[in-house]
């Protein structure tokens, strides 16, 4: 869902454009033990598994807190049985999943992970109040998009629990691609006796390798080890720290620094975001530090999402005139550089695309002003034309160069800073968004039905928590032919079919594609097994990370 070649001595990183694999180097002992710190700016959007559909927060809690029917490899986007025991059997045409739970899975407390409790966090997932997580159960079982949640006691029959170990998924269509979407952390367990509804997001009940031992939302979160997680069951996880301490309210130069420095705890310490221009400015002339900085290539796209309901961005000419003022050079030096983004023409990636990159438009790099304005003349706009853009209170750099280059058009764009931990709340909704934000998303798993549906039917898009659609795009058209392309069961022709939507509501730009970012992440010298995943775009995989002790 959302976020560059490996290189360097921690960790070396090998992509390709299907079929990804990252191998994990860590060059010394394999860091057993000890505390891993993480350094972030903010505090997390969601830990609640039912609501948690951002990358970095997906991995986090993936990897330590919670478990899934079926995960990644680590370093890899081959799935495997995670809780399941395979990698489930389908009937029906493909209408019908069924997977059988693990022997001996219990939680942090010591009692068993029942397939009730997958059925309950799913039924959750649907709930009004539980904003803001992957929508696949939804709009795939049968009466998802109907069904309101569990709370008021009512639940859906297209999941069936036969046994304490059976669970039955039954679909609208064929999905072949199911054995990938129950990598999602929709379909972790959740026991009904811990459910505390909104308040879920602030203890997740640990189901994972860790427990949560303190959290002070927006100060800190400690993890300890959950000593009922049974290693033999879960080949993916290494856990190998003892304890992890993330750290929030952090300065994000200031983490820098102190990576960099990287004297006492800090030694131990990995920093939450990647690291932006200016801090590759501080680390890439010191040596040492150099030699602590991972690379990842992200295969994810960010663009400007457009409220495509709020005047002046219900006329598409309004939306091209935007695309076309847009100096993407200037944009890709915000990024950091040709070393930490490459400029997007399309919404898939190339890593998607099979390294093809579709450009509909195909417009100068840096940008047609002429086209632009007469866009505009056409849609007859008057200039100056003002409109809000949602930033963060971390970083604008990208939303700053944006602004730049609409100002030589006639439209005045203002920035409207709002903290990390909340912006895609505000900018999900639909009461309270502004004209532009800025978005990515990444492919939670490698098939196009996981990245084009979620930001593009109008089916999904709510009053709140709109964390795909955020251009609350609705087009008829466009959710008809995604139904027909979820039909195709042949691999090569679906991708060709998603390749083409992409063009055609390139056409229609609800979004404006500017880049496909790089990620560099900086981490302390007794930090090891730093790598990305591929799946989960360019994030650290928390599965393999340990520290060593100090020599």
């Amino acid at each position: 869902m959302r976020r560059s070649a490996g290189l360097l001595a921690a960790a070396l990183v090998t992509l390709t454009a299907c079929g990804t694999k990252a191998e994990v180097v860590t060059g010394g002992e394999n860091g057993k033990g000890g505390t891993l710190t993480v350094l972030a700016t903010s505090d997390f959007s969601h830990l609640d598994p039912a609501r948690n559909w951002t990358m970095r927060e997906m991995m986090f809690g993936s990897r330590l807190l919670y478990r899934t029917l079926t995960t990644y490899k680590a370093g890899s986007s081959e799935i495997v049985p995670d809780l399941a025991t395979d990698l489930g059997t389908s009937s029906d045409g493909g209408k019908t999943w069924t997977f059988t739970l693990k022997d001996g899975l219990k939680y942090e407390d010591g009692t068993p992970i029942k397939a009730a409790d997958v059925k309950h966090n799913v039924e959750r997932s649907m709930a009004p109040d539980i904003t803001g997580g992957p929508d696949y159960a939804k709009n795939l079982l049968v009466g998802g998009t109907e069904y309101k949640g569990p709370y008021d006691g009512e639940h859906l029959d297209s999941i069936e629990t036969p046994d304490d170990k059976t669970i039955v998924f039954k679909l609208k269509r064929p999905a072949g691609e199911f054995s990938y979407t129950v990598t999602l952390p929709t379909f972790s367990p959740v026991p009904e006796a811990k459910d505390t509804k909104v308040e879920y997001d602030n203890r997740p009940f640990s189901s994972g390798p860790y427990k949560i031992e303190k959290y002070e939302r927006g100060k800190e979160l400690v993890l300890t080890r959950n000593e009922h997680w049974d290693a033999t069951s879960d080949p993916v996880r290494l856990a190998l720290p003892d304890k992890i301490h993330v750290k929030q309210g952090q300065d994000g130069d200031t983490i820098t620094d102190r990576l960099i420095a990287g004297s006492g705890d800090d030694a131990n310490a990995i920093g939450w975001l990647h690291v932006g221009q200016q801090s590759l400015s501080k680390i890439l002339p010191n040596p040492q530090a150099k030699e602590r900085l991972v690379t990842m290539v992200t295969g994810c796209t960010d663009w400007i999402s457009f409220n495509t309901p709020k005047k002046p961005f219900d006329d598409p000419k309004v939306r091209q005139a935007v695309y076309h003022a847009l100096d993407k050079e200037a944009i890709q030096t915000a990024f950091g550089g040709p070393n930490m983004a490459e400029i997007a023409t399309a919404y898939l990636p190339p890593t998607m695309t099979g390294g093809a990159k579709q450009d509909v438009y195909a417009i100068p790099p840096a940008g047609d002003v002429e086209k632009a304005k007469a866009l505009l003349a056409e849609a007859g706009v008057a200039l100056p034309l003002k409109v809000k853009m949602t930033t963060t209170t971390t970083s604008n750099t990208t939303e700053t160069a944006i602004q730049e280059s609409l100002k030589k058009v006639g439209i005045e764009v203002e920035l409207n800073p709002v903290d990390g931990a909340v912006f895609n709340d505000h900018s999900g909704d639909l009461a309270k968004a502004d004209e532009m934000s800025v978005h990515g998303w990444c492919p939670d798993y490698p098939n196009g039905s996981s990245f084009l549906p979620p930001i593009l039917d109008g089916r999904n898009v709510m009053p709140t928590g709109n964390s795909g659609n955020t251009a609350f795009f609705k087009d008829g058209e466009v959710d008809k032919k995604i139904d027909e392309i979820y039909t195709i069961e042949d691999p090569a022709a679906s991708n060709k079919a998603w390749q083409e939507l992409d063009s055609a509501v390139m056409r229609k730009l609800p979004m404006a594609p500017i880049a496909w970012a790089k990620r560099s992440f900086l981490f302390g010298k007794n930090v090891t097994g730093v790598a990305n995943h591929p799946v989960w775009a360019a994030q650290p995989d928390y599965a393999t990370i340990g520290v060593k002790k100090s020599s």
